[in-house]
């Protein structure tokens, strides 16, 4: 194991380290058997890495060991935006070294001056990250940090740009789709999250990311209830699993028929308004 230093961590305001911390509890709620998880997105630049960092980071500061991979070996941001560093002053070698043989997993993996927090970088981009991640070796890693770490989160490649986050879901317990407010279809989430089912994973929920909070007030605060809700300034609100999507006050489009006729709770509804649609939750 080597010893890193990670610049540019940056203070988080009292907002967002609520937000973390009730999307830390509900990947708990989830269940004990939830701890290994990959995060993707649909399109690059929706902040799926800052997401798994900052949610890792928070995990670890509750007491948790937490390794997170980056297997992004296409077009990793890691390294450069921490401005990563070794002790001894050698190049940081990672999970592209690993996969293709050339590197021990005690060669790559790396203590972070954070207590709890573990790293493994992508290392060397490569033209074919699919093909290392489907080798055997990818498997070995998984089932041999399993024993030595509380939670594993893995930053995968965007799914709408590269296959290589379904490869993954192999060997994950569950996954996670971060959403940038205002930067994607909702055709586009819906085809990613049907191409995570047809992997066999678990999709755990989304995050919504980059919310203005200029435009969006409400999000300050968390609205509850039985269609899920939404979380402060940097993560935002359940992903339903039939796509419904909420008002400015996060009230969900069935909702909002009910306040239209006089009716305002689920008791009181007309029985076809009561369908009991599952929302998977998260973030």
């Amino acid at each position: 194991m080597i010893e890193v230093f990670l610049n540019n961590i940056g203070n988080e305001s009292n907002t967002m380290k609520e937000s973390l911390r009730e999307l830390r509890t509900n990947i708990r709620f989830c269940g004990d058997d939830i701890r290994t998880i990959l995060f993707t997105s649909t399109l690059p630049n929706e902040g799926k890495s800052t997401v798994v960092m900052k949610l890792g980071q928070s995990i670890a500061e509750s007491g948790n060991r937490v390794l997170i991979i980056d297997s992004d070996m296409r077009k990793s941001v890691l390294i450069g935006r921490h401005r990563v560093r070794r002790d001894d002053g050698k190049s940081v070698d990672g999970l592209s070294h690993y996969l293709s043989g050339q590197k021990e997993l005690g060669d790559v993996l790396c203590k972070t001056q954070i207590d709890n927090l573990f790293i493994i970088f992508a290392g060397r981009s490569v033209v074919n990250p699919t093909e290392l991640l489907e080798k055997e070796y990818y498997h070995r890693l998984i089932q041999a940090v399993r024993e030595k770490f509380d939670y594993i989160l893995i930053d995968c490649a965007p799914l709408g740009a590269a296959i290589d986050a379904a490869v993954v879901a192999a060997d994950a317990d569950g996954a996670v789709i971060v959403i940038g407010q205002g930067e994607v279809e909702k055709k586009a989430v819906i085809g990613i999250k049907r191409q995570l089912e047809a992997s066999g994973v678990r999709i755990l929920g989304a995050v919504l990311n980059k919310v203005d909070m200029k435009k969006s007030h409400y999000y300050g605060r968390y609205y509850g209830g039985r269609y899920g809700g939404y979380y402060g300034s940097y993560y935002g609100k359940y992903y339903g699993a039939y796509g419904e999507t909420e008002n400015e006050a996060g009230e969900p489009k069935r909702k909002r028929r009910r306040k239209k006729h006089g009716i305002n709770s689920p008791e009181t509804a007309k029985p076809d308004e009561t369908e009991n649609h599952e929302t998977q939750k998260t973030s």
